[in-house]
């Protein structure tokens, strides 16, 4: 979900949209294959703006948001909609590190890399533009605002590179529709980095966005996809088998259905290597050796959001919380290393709950698994219920990420069937980001 600028060096924004050059098939093509693409057309902090404008936003905090529900009335009927092609919703942003002093120290890492956290942000927003470069109203006035609003409901296959990125040279964020239900998108976007005027890979993402009326208070339907190429047929059907995979893994989570017979096994084997052999002893648990207990290693963290943090429904940016996610799974898993840990993937981020502004966040990450040097974390942000006086929390986020330590890792075990869960579940979520499962 978009959020709303609070600050920026001021920029010129581009007149005329439409007149932006058409990318051609083989362009669009080359891109998908991560190789040179078109120049970008705007820098980040623009798109940001021109979101705002067509959305009609304005400027300013007000702890009640302007109404758009003026706008509902232009709401379109699905057989409004003309169909798009994939090319046509591919576009490029810029963020231009290696000339704003203050956005590198916004983005710098200790080290003089790139926080990756703030570059997971700017996807999330960079994800919505992509949504308006698809959606095509023909029945929409041109002096109206656009009556959607834009929601993050999933992020998921997030692969990072072996590319030290350097926060002195540019970054180039581009991506396309690569599938749409009634209201549901799936919108690729991917990280490019200059090395040596060459632009690099350093990640890709698929966000699944939902469409919803000016007042979010309902879905909206988006134009359907008319494949323009076989590149395009083949993305496209490639989004349905991914819709139906997560669909199939929604359904067997390990907090809806039990563990299947291989995994009733490990849970055996790891309570037998965790219990006294003595009869006598049978509430006693060992530990083995090189062996931690998973209640032991986590980090809890609790902050206020500020107006800052919102989008246009004065609720959190689901880009803010997908940094502090990030960030916080990374202070898990380099307390856990005692070393730096490299972030290797991001398999699941579900967006359950909004989050509203004026929230106390809670993050909790939990190393949930461990295979040789690789980490499994857990990272849950909740909402503290702080009415009068409440200690209450709903659970709004789930966040799971794989790092990599450059030696073999503790092995990490549960301590009760709560535990036992969470362990079964990552490593569920550890082998289906490394591709194993």
């Amino acid at each position: 979900m978009i959020r709303v600028l609070q600050k920026g060096t001021h920029v010129l924004l581009r007149q005329q949209l439409s007149a932006r050059p058409a990318l051609l098939s083989a362009n669009f093509a080359t891109a998908l294959k991560g190789q040179d693409a078109p120049p970008p057309i705007y820098t980040m902090n623009e798109v940001l703006t021109e979101i705002m404008q067509r959305l009609g936003l304005e400027r300013g905090y007000c702890p009640i948001p302007k109404s758009r529900e003026h706008l509902l009335k232009y709401t379109p009927k699905a057989e409004d909609l003309p169909a798009r092609a994939m090319q046509d919703s591919y576009t490029s942003a810029l963020l231009p590190l290696s000339t704003d002093l203050e956005l590198q120290d916004n983005y710098v890492s200790h080290l003089g890399n790139v926080r990756m956290g703030r570059l997971m942000e700017d996807m999330d927003a960079f994800a919505v533009w992509v949504a308006h470069q698809h959606i095509k109203v023909p029945t929409l006035p041109a002096n109206v605002n656009l009556p959607y609003t834009f929601v993050t409901i999933l992020v998921d296959k997030v692969t990072f590179s072996d590319l030290i990125t350097d926060v002195k040279q540019d970054i180039r964020i581009s991506g396309h529709m690569s599938w749409v239900g009634r209201s549901s998108m799936e919108i690729v976007v991917w990280l490019e980095q200059k090395h040596h005027d060459v632009y690099k890979k350093i990640t890709r993402a698929l966000f699944l966005m939902g469409a919803r009326n000016a007042t979010n208070t309902g879905p909206a339907p988006v134009n359907p996809i008319a494949p323009a190429t076989e590149e395009e047929k083949q993305i496209l059907s490639g989004g349905e088998e991914r819709k139906k995979r997560r669909q199939m893994i929604q359904a067997q989570s390990i907090f809806k259905v039990e563990p299947n017979d291989f995994e009733q096994s490990l849970m055996y084997d790891i309570y037998k290597r965790t219990t006294h052999t003595n009869t006598m002893e049978l509430n006693k648990r060992l530990l083995p050796s090189n062996a931690r207990w998973m209640s032991e290693w986590s980090t809890v963290t609790t902050i206020p959001c500020f107006p800052e943090h919102r989008n246009a429904h004065n609720t959190v940016f689901g880009g803010f919380l997908m940094r502090l996610g990030l960030e916080s799974s990374w202070t898990a898993a380099f307390l856990y290393c005692g070393t730096r840990p490299k972030l290797m993937h991001i398999c699941d981020i579900s967006f359950e709950k909004p989050v509203p502004v004026t929230s106390f966040i809670k993050l909790t990450s939990y190393v949930v698994y461990t295979e040789l040097n690789y980490l499994q974390i857990m990272t849950v942000i909740d909402v503290l219920d702080t009415s009068g006086g409440g200690s209450g929390q709903v659970t709004t986020n789930v966040f799971y990420s794989t790092y990599k330590s450059n030696e073999t890792v503790h092995q990490i075990l549960p301590r009760s069937y709560h535990e036992t869960m969470w362990y079964i579940q990552g490593r569920r979520k550890f082998k289906y980001s490394m591709g194993l499962e």
